[in-house]
């Protein structure tokens, strides 16, 4: 019984050692007595490659459109709690610009370079000041009439190619999302991205304006029966925010814009969200803009716009 007990024993032992040679064999440098020490060490420094999870925030129009196989955030889910402070992947944001605060500050700082911004509109002073200027952002020319309807893409006459583009990080990401839809989406850098953010924004303060100010059904209408108009306010806003930017926008301004406008030309026209559209070309002044400003200050004697001038 005695010799048995020892052989176990001593089969006990070879077996530790072998353990152990095999462990230095692995890392010559390190001494067996502290491989255990060694491990517990390197599994509290190790950390393992999060696993890209998409997010949406916003159960609209745009962001159910664009949310299959990602987490959907709605209105009433919290921000903070709901995103991983240490994931990584691109967190597109489908919301109105006047939850762009709240949104930000309640998104982990950690995540906010993975913040990408889908809204129309100037947002360049929002993201400068809250130090996101470089994040991902996308301009969508395409339309959605309402929830769960197929969306209209912005491919035109002029642009088969589409003119929904998007830069940064995460473009290549929202690109392929819209791909997976069929809608085209352009990945460009962000020198090219600034006259197209441009452009989209002279055609929302355009259309929209002269629409309310005309009385006109549509975008359509805006351009069909104010044509001249049209054209001379965005020469305008071109002229303008290429001197006050040092922008050269690509020839065919006008005939890029009425041949999108043909693409949705059933959609209603409006001012809104002052903030973010026309307060940048109203800014400028009457001598950079005087059309646009003189428009919207008719609009504005005769009660067309939900809000007051500055």
């Amino acid at each position: 019984m005695t010799m048995i007990s020892t052989a176990a024993v001593a089969s006990a032992i070879l077996a530790i050692t072998n353990l152990f040679t095999s462990a230095e064999a692995f890392s010559p440098s390190l001494p067996s007595t502290k491989l255990t020490s060694y491990m517990a060490h390197l599994s509290t420094q190790t950390k393992l490659s999060a696993t890209p999870e998409t997010i949406v925030i916003g159960g609209g129009r745009i962001g159910s459109l664009i949310s299959n196989d990602a987490k959907l955030l709605g209105r009433n889910d919290p921000i903070a709690s709901s995103i991983d402070a240490n994931g990584e992947g691109p967190i597109f944001i489908a919301t109105r610009n006047d939850v762009l605060e709240s949104i930000v500050d309640e998104c982990p700082a950690s995540r906010r370079g993975d913040l990408v911004f889908l809204q129309n509109g100037y947002l360049d002073n929002f993201l400068e000041r809250k130090g996101l200027l470089s994040n991902t952002q996308a301009l969508l020319y395409l339309s959605v009439a309402s929830l769960g309807v197929d969306p209209v893409d912005g491919i035109t006459s002029v642009n088969p190619e589409g003119l929904t583009a998007a830069t940064g990080v995460h473009a290549q990401a929202f690109a392929d999302r819209l791909a997976s839809l069929g809608l085209k989406c352009n990945v460009v850098s962000a020198s090219e991205y600034r006259p197209a953010m441009f452009e989209k924004l002279i055609w929302i303060a355009t259309y929209m304006l002269v629409g309310t100010a005309k009385d006109c059904n549509s975008v359509g209408q805006a351009g069909s029966d104010h044509a001249q108009l049209v054209q001379d306010i965005i020469s305008e806003l071109v002229s303008a925010v290429g001197a006050k930017e040092g922008i050269a926008f690509p020839s065919g301004t006008i005939e890029r814009l009425a041949a999108y406008t043909d693409v949705v030309t059933d959609f209603p026209c409006g001012v809104k969200e002052f903030e973010w559209r026309n307060k940048y070309f109203y800014d400028l002044g009457d001598d950079a803009c005087p059309i646009h400003n003189g428009l919207l200050r008719e609009c504005a004697e005769k009660g067309k716009l939900g809000f007051e001038l500055p």
